[in-house]
C-alpha cells in the first residue's frame, strides 16, 4: 500500500516548476548543490531548499563523497504516482467504454435529446 503521505510530499514537490527542473537535472547524473545551481542561476542555499522538499518528498537520495553532497533520483515514489495514474487512467477508459455508467439514465436521456 502507497504511504498516503508520501503521495502528498510527492505532488506537492512536483508542483514546482523548479523542482521539476532540478529532478530533470539530476537524471542526468549525480550533480552537486553548486552544480545543481548553475542552470537555474540559484544560490545554493536556494536550491537546496529545494532539494530539502525534494528529499522530504523521498524524490532524491543524498549521497555524500568526501566534502561534496550529491543527489540521485530514488525510483520508488516515481513508480507510485505512475501506478496511481495508470490505475485512475483505466478506470476513466472503462467508464468512458460505458458512457451509460458515466450519467444517471436520465441524465444520459437528457444529453441525447
Amino acid at each position: 500500500m502507497v504511504k498516503e503521505w508520501r503521495l502528498d510530499r510527492v505532488f506537492h514537490a512536483l508542483s514546482d516548476p523548479t523542482r521539476r527542473g532540478i529532478l530533470q537535472e539530476i537524471a542526468k547524473g549525480s550533480p552537486s548543490v553548486g552544480e545543481l545551481g548553475r542552470p537555474f542561476e540559484m544560490s545554493a542555499p536556494a536550491i537546496s531548499k529545494h532539494l530539502k522538499v525534494l528529499e522530504q518528498a523521498e524524490l532524491v537520495t543524498r549521497v555524500k563523497e568526501g566534502t561534496v553532497n550529491r543527489f540521485r533520483l530514488n525510483p520508488e515514489p516515481f513508480a507510485e504516482v505512475r501506478d496511481l495514474l495508470e490505475a485512475l487512467t483505466q478506470v476513466w477508459f472503462e467508464r468512458l467504454d460505458r458512457p451509460e455508467e458515466v450519467f444517471e439514465d436520465d441524465e444520459l436521456e437528457d444529453h441525447l435529446i
